[in-house]
């Protein structure tokens, strides 16, 4: 289950690259949100399965699928929409788990040890490896990194406080609660989104992609394995992202990745298994 998580969750941002040219970021999210209740309603109904017990529950579950959905994919969107690679976001994103790492560390549930902080050395001097040529080259401005790292700290704090507040439950009620509550909050901001609607190939495939899979299945998948294992090793799943999309985004776009950014990637990868295994 990991690993097909991974090569699912692996695609959404390059399905956002398809999607962004003939969509507003918001107005695209609404759709999928929308059809994505329709579908975990009727699969809801079929199976017969549970709702969420408790109205402290529902709350929690909506306050989770806010910061997962509508602020996690909102961000991430809007920053492919605003011209950032696929390749750049995802490894942006993929920083989650370096932060996981720190708020642990800093509940006092351990230290943070030598070898962790050079671990978030090596993230660091990974991501700027990445992301600095692309200053250069236009691709990221302040504005797309600012909306990247808003997702980042969304996800972030969505899925900590997914696993400290949410009981264990039926996934499919569950995604169905928080998809509800980001449609609600994501609906009212399409109307300050500029741009119309194109329907295309390219964005019906999208929208298809990311019900079908990247909804019920990507994330069903991810509110397993939150309930099933701890934060950290969890979101340690993450720092694997990166170079799938990257190599998706160049099998499918030609986004080309310099060899600073591959060693920016691997030096990523190693500061967050540092400081995991810290």
């Amino acid at each position: 289950m990991p690993w097909v998580f991974v090569g699912v969750w692996s695609t959404g941002f390059v399905v956002a690259r398809l999607a962004m040219p003939h969509a507003p970021p918001l107005t695209f999210l609404a759709w999928r949100y929308a059809f994505s209740l329709l579908a975990f309603g009727l699969w809801i109904r079929i199976a017969g399965v549970a709702w969420p017990r408790g109205r402290a529950q529902w709350g929690h579950l909506a306050v989770s699928g806010v910061l997962m959905h509508a602020g996690y994919l909102g961000g991430v969107w809007a920053a492919v929409r605003a011209g950032i690679p696929a390749g750049t976001v995802a490894l942006i994103v993929g920083l989650q788990p370096v932060l996981t790492a720190i708020w642990v560390s800093g509940r006092g549930q351990h230290r943070v040890a030598p070898l962790q902080w050079a671990g978030l050395l090596l993230g660091l001097a990974g991501l700027a490896l990445v992301v600095w040529p692309k200053v250069g080259l236009g691709e990221v401005t302040p504005f797309n990194l600012a909306l990247s790292l808003a997702a980042l700290a969304s996800i972030t704090v969505g899925t900590l406080y997914q696993k400290h507040h949410v009981q264990p439950g039926d996934v499919r009620s569950a995604n169905f609660v928080q998809i509800a509550a980001a449609l609600v909050v994501t609906a009212p901001l399409v109307l300050l989104e500029t741009g119309t609607l194109q329907w295309h190939a390219d964005l019906l495939i999208a929208l298809a992609w990311s019900v079908l899979v990247l909804s019920l299945g990507g994330s069903s998948l991810l509110m397993m394995l939150i309930q099933r294992g701890a934060a950290t090793r969890v979101t340690s799943l993450l720092y694997l992202v990166p170079p799938c999309t990257a190599l998706l985004a160049w099998a499918l776009f030609g986004e080309r990745m310099a060899a600073s950014g591959w060693a920016g990637m691997a030096l990523c990868a190693a500061g967050v298994a540092l400081v995991l295994r810290g």
